[in-house]
């Protein structure tokens, strides 16, 4: 179990880290513009593509009071805890530090613009670890039920 609580708090720790530094660089002016994407810097009020933006100040508590239902819970289910301990921790991490963007700063600092062929929403890098913490999460109960 300890094992488990120290990969989850540091997988936590360097996405939150790593994802705050990246937008204190956008915060103090940088900005690229290029043919595929772009480098901006834009402030999300509501979640995924801008969902539930009409909630405003009610979202941020809602998304808290969501994380630590859903810590409360992990902690009682022990055994997922342990099995996916690298990934809650990269989606905790990246959850962590979106949602201190709302409180800090009123919107979630999203900076990466696809806009070859189409318009994709802004995101961030914590947009993509909860992907990449999500996938392996997948990967994981995959591999468990094939038994390998």
């Amino acid at each position: 179990m300890l094992k488990s609580l120290l990969i989850i708090f540091l997988s936590a720790w360097g996405v939150f880290f790593i994802d705050q530094n990246i937008k204190t660089i956008f915060l103090d002016g940088f900005r690229w513009y290029g043919d595929f994407f772009s480098l901006i810097l834009t402030f999300n009020k509501g979640v995924a593509f801008s969902m539930f933006a009409f909630l405003q100040e009610d979202l941020k508590y809602m998304q808290l009071i969501l994380l630590l239902c859903i810590g409360m819970y992990l902690v009682y289910e022990k055994q997922l805890l342990s099995r996916y301990a690298l990934s809650i921790g990269i989606i905790l991490g990246a959850g962590s530090s979106n949602l201190y963007d709302r409180f800090i700063h009123g919107g979630v600092v999203d900076y990466i613009f696809w806009h070859r062929w189409f318009e994709f929403a802004v995101f961030n890098f914590a947009d993509v670890m909860i992907n990449v913490g999500v996938i392996s999460a997948l990967l994981v109960a995959y591999m468990r039920g094939k038994k390998i």
